[in-house]
């Protein structure tokens, strides 16, 4: 993964969220024994736990939980922010914005900790809202984040927080890694309460109506806004890949399958094996009109992209989504 052998203790800030979980559980799979897993939320609401792993509820938003959590940590992955889908983030601007707290304390701490190497998890909601403006736009390169114009809120503190590791990394040595994800979805990750992505929640409305025999469900927006969406080991690899390697910029790690929301609604109805009369919330929020992941970079810097079909994906994340809205709603566990 890193110049991190096997025993070294590698930190997960975020632990308890959803890629934070999944990456916890890829690096046990590669063989690492020491892992230190920190979140904010108490270990009964973790997407995965695993007893091997030294668990820590901590708020990572206070210097003392960052320098905590960073003792002694060869290598840091800070997945850890207050966020989710476009209906989370476009009304909790603020809660957004309070994450700048969490990578500020964590890179203080991993530089005062001798920490060989960083990696923070930035997002595409940092590229410039003008070259988002239509679904059929040129997908999004690196250098399109400047001139600056992020989403409101959660892509102005992903982006400061990009310069706060490049700046910790040319005034203090850090060696410091930044990918930006691209709506990365898979099972063990939300899938209702306000903070699920576009996947998740199509899955969820698709399933609901199957079991209970509507006939439509609820879109948001006109359906014929953009995205790519990334599976989960896609972004595992990308993001363990990148760590290990030489790249200093801000990469995207993200598919370039390009969807419409109303392609990705007949992609889930096909795999459920059913059809619904689409509503369409033309007020709920909605984000930019178009979104996709330039790959040339990446593909370039690490000679490899993210590559499993959105199909594939989805298979596997409504399977598992189903499973889960078919336990009895006393024993479902809710990720939120």
């Amino acid at each position: 993964m890193t110049d991190a052998n096997e025993n070294d203790l590698i930190l997960v800030a975020g632990a308890g969220g959803f890629i934070g979980g999944h990456l916890v559980a890829e690096l046990r799979r590669r063989g690492h024994r020491r892992i230190r897993a920190a979140d904010l939320k108490p270990l009964s609401d973790w997407y995965q736990t695993f007893d091997d792993v030294d668990n820590r509820q901590l708020d990572l938003r206070d210097r003392s939980a960052c320098t905590e959590a960073a003792a002694s940590a060869a290598a840091i992955f800070n997945l850890a922010c207050d966020m989710g889908g476009m209906g989370f983030i476009e009304t909790h601007k603020a809660e957004c914005m309070l994450s700048v707290l969490i990578n500020t304390h964590l890179l203080m701490a991993a530089r005062d900790a001798r920490c060989r190497r960083y990696f923070y998890s930035s997002s595409a909601c940092v590229y410039a809202a003008d070259k988002q403006t239509r679904n059929d736009m040129p997908p999004l390169k690196e250098s399109d984040a400047y001139p600056a114009m992020p989403e409101d809120g959660y892509g102005w503190e992903k982006l400061f927080s990009e310069r706060m590791c490049r700046h910790f990394r040319e005034d203090f040595g850090l060696v410091t890694r930044i990918a930006r994800y691209h709506n990365v979805y898979g099972p063990h990750g939300t899938f209702e309460g306000g903070r699920e992505k576009a996947p998740a929640a199509i899955c969820r409305k698709v399933i609901a109506a199957k079991l209970s025999g509507a006939k439509e469900i609820e879109v948001w927006g006109d359906g014929e806004q953009s995205r790519s969406f990334t599976y989960i080991d896609d972004c595992l690899e990308g993001t363990l890949n990148l760590m290990a390697s030489d790249v200093i910029e801000p990469i995207n790690i993200g598919s370039d399958e390009l969807v419409t929301i109303n392609q990705l609604t007949e992609m889930v109805e096909d795999i459920a094996g059913v059809k619904f009369t689409r509503r369409y919330n033309l007020g709920a929020p909605k984000g930019v009109r178009g979104r996709c992941s330039d790959n040339t970079l990446v593909s370039q810097k690490l000679g490899w992209a993210p590559s499993i079909r959105l199909r594939d994906g989805l298979e596997h994340t409504y399977r598992w989504i189903y499973d889960q809205m078919q336990l009895p709603a006393s024993t479902r566990r809710v990720y939120a």
